[in-house]
């Protein structure tokens, strides 16, 4: 298949299988399934036992996600010198599966270039193959970088119907799909590694009834599932009709093998008997988290994690979290109490963590400090105590919490949030200190929201109510409270959305009502704290625009608050 911008046309001969024999139906099954980055023999072996029980339960095609062989996103292991070796054992390995069609997304790597691209595999031979023809290079995604552009158009027939491959971005442009439709196709696959944000569901519904429609054709939609560093993608693979009417549509965040039949002579599939359960804003931002966390630390091998328990809502949360993902036995709760930690803080600190079950731990920090402080004392001559004795408490608390992982082989979560990352309300080496953020895509205001949705779920509340009630505070000195220092939140929050996930300017920003001063003061707070942000851990991104991959901003600049 050569690389221009021809079609290319392919039969896939058919071979009655002993479950399916029905000579006017297509049995699709789709492979919602987690493939590690990385992992190729791994996901091949996946693929195999997928494929198989997919036949034996009466499968004709099975449809893998995108770049499923490799795990997405794969980054710079694009580049490295065996990688075409590694992908053509692996694909000579499934050479062995029959009677089934199987397209399997992967890293094409020949003299033209490397391609974005999905291979059709049957009965020991690959047919062929469609490369990605729209690279998406914005926000996480940077394939520019790694693929060059396919050029060609491809369509196989089998069982009677003429069928096109898209790859993900390729649906959401107009041509590739009406291309497809020119050359004859009767229903088009697209493989998919969409990663969650909020909403995004609702948006691939859209864009997937507006191309069924625009062409009246049913569209087949395979996404992947599960964590891969800060990004999560929640599945939700869905089969359309070729009215846009949804037929299919399989459970997000869960591995799941979802069958669909189409019928030959009207071009319909059958439809699901049960739908899945709709999921709320806080309901699937809250499992985007959990499904973050317990990736991660699974699969870097970490034996559990550490949680350093305040007594505050953001390490509340947190701990919920981490026990929702890991279970209780695989958590530890600190709690390290300084002089102006208060006694309600202590006390719901141990009430959560009795609810929740999980190993807690009270080691005081007031020895610690003190001999940091008598340390430093001749070097500070005297000078009036400022916020650098605040931040002692903090980075003593961070040591302590490093060293039990040092020690223990656990991975210290964070419990900041993008709130307070945003504007740099943190200490470098202190509540910093650690592996992995939970909260670091999520503004305080939705902490809130997140910490009562939790609390709704159960008859017994696992959050302490006045944890979620009493004025929030980082009690690194007396009677301190966050809004001595910052805004309102539900104003704070409300500006940085603009700002940051909006992308919105000074003068904009004040056109929304906002007060001038505080729109600059913010902005201020926000571009100073880059250089915290670039040394904080990763954390599940559930926004449309998270701290990390998809804002990046120089550390040293001279741009105005007012540009």
């Amino acid at each position: 298949m050569s690389r221009d911008t021809e079609t290319s046309n392919l039969t896939v001969e058919h071979t009655a299988s002993t479950t399916n024999i029905s000579s006017n139906t297509v049995t699709f099954a789709l492979a919602q399934s987690h493939f590690l980055v990385g992992d190729i023999t791994a996901n091949a072996d996946k693929m195999r036992k997928l494929a198989m029980q997919a036949r034996d339960q009466g499968a004709d095609v099975i449809v893998f996600p995108e770049l499923a062989l490799l795990g997405y996103p794969p980054q710079d292991l694009l580049l490295r010198p065996s990688l075409s070796g590694r992908i053509k054992s692996a694909l000579s390995a499934l050479s062995d599966i029959q009677d089934i069609v199987m397209i399997v997304g992967y890293p094409h790597v020949d003299h033209h270039g490397t391609f974005n691209s999905a291979a059709i595999l049957h009965n020991g031979h690959q047919k062929g193959f469609y490369h990605k023809q729209f690279l998406p290079n914005y926000g996480v995604f940077d394939e520019r970088r790694y693929f060059d552009k396919g050029r060609n158009q491809v369509l196989f027939d089998y069982k009677g119907i003429t069928i096109g491959l898209l790859i993900c971005e390729d649906l959401w442009e107009k041509t590739p799909i009406a291309d497809l439709k020119q050359q004859g196709a009767d229903l088009v696959i697209t493989l998919n590694a969409s990663p969650f944000e909020v909403g995004k569901q609702d948006a691939r519904k859209d864009i997937l009834t507006k191309r069924s429609r625009e062409h009246k054709m049913p569209i087949v939609y395979v996404n992947a599932v599960g964590g891969q560093d800060d990004l999560v993608f929640d599945g939700g693979s869905i089969m359309v009709q070729a009215d846009g009417s949804i037929a299919h549509e399989a459970s997000r965040f869960l591995d799941q093998l979802m069958f669909a039949t189409l019928n030959v002579d009207n071009y319909q599939f059958n439809t699901q008997a049960k739908t899945p359960l709709t999921l709320s804003r806080e309901s699937e931002m809250y499992q985007a988290l959990v499904v973050g966390l317990r990736d991660y630390v699974n699969y870097s091998g970490f034996t559990g994690v550490l949680v350093g328990l305040s007594g505050g809502i953001d390490s509340a949360l947190t701990l919920c979290i981490a026990v929702d993902a890991l279970g209780a036995d695989k958590v530890y709760a600190v709690m390290m109490p300084y002089e102006f930690t208060s006694k309600i803080s202590l006390e719901d600190a141990q009430a959560q963590a009795r609810r929740l079950n999980v190993s807690y731990t009270v080691c005081p920090i007031f020895d610690a400090v003190e001999g940091i402080r008598h340390t430093l004392a001749p070097l500070f001559n005297k000078s009036p105590a400022d916020t650098t004795e605040e931040n002692i408490q903090a980075r003593a608390r961070g040591v302590i919490l490093m060293a039990l992982s040092n020690k223990f082989g656990h991975l210290v979560i964070t419990t900041g949030n993008k709130s307070e990352m945003a504007v740099g309300y943190s200490t470098l080496y202190g509540d910093m200190a650690g592996g992995f953020d939970v909260l670091k895509d999520v503004y305080k205001s939705q902490v809130y929201s997140l910490a009562s949705y939790r609390n709704r779920l159960e008859d017994t509340p696992v959050i302490p109510e006045r944890v979620i009630t009493r004025p929030p505070s980082a009690e690194l000195r007396p009677d301190q409270k966050d809004q001595d220092s910052l805004p309102d939140y539900d104003v704070l929050d409300s500006i940085l959305t603009l700002y940051i996930d909006e992308d919105m300017g000074y003068q904009g920003i004040i056109d929304k009502g906002f007060d001038a001063d505080m729109v600059a003061r913010v902005i201020k707070m926000v571009d100073n704290s880059e250089h915290k942000r670039r040394q904080a851990p990763i954390g599940t991104k559930v926004s449309q625009r998270a701290f990390g991959r998809e804002r990046r901003y120089p550390l040293v600049n001279k741009w105005s608050v007012n540009g």
